[in-house]
């Protein structure tokens, strides 16, 4: 069984690949997703269709700046190479994500790729 900060490895790896059915698997089927930023994504299939949709969108990178694991809970730190920064919260129970929070400027990010502001 994979540890929280080693699932949130794996997440960065398959992010970064922008490989959606690596993503997705490491959900449970009624995982929830919330970038605070926008409403909640609840269950695996939306969750994919979210990542399939960002990175037809935007080319996104995380850089890991620290992954912090605290008993069923991993924090990653991250920034792109634009300058933005963020962090992401992840609840994973039996090795895969249950739930996740994330934390980031969504303004600058529509900015820095030029993207309609809403």
């Amino acid at each position: 069984m994979l540890r929280p900060k080693e699932v949130v490895c794996k997440w960065v790896d398959a992010f970064n690949n922008h490989d959606v059915e690596a993503i997705t698997g490491l959900y449970h089927e009624d995982a929830t997703n919330h970038q605070v930023a926008n409403e909640p994504v609840v269950g695996k299939e939306a969750i994919r269709a979210m990542f399939t949709d960002e990175f037809a969108i935007a080319d996104m990178t995380c850089i890991v700046e620290n992954i912090f694991e605290d008993g069923q809970w991993a924090i990653l730190e991250w920034k792109d190479p634009l300058g933005l920064r963020g962090c992401g919260f992840f609840h994973i129970i039996n090795g895969k994500i249950l739930f996740q929070r994330g934390y980031w400027d969504k303004l600058s990010f529509l900015k820095q790729r030029n993207l309609p502001i809403e």
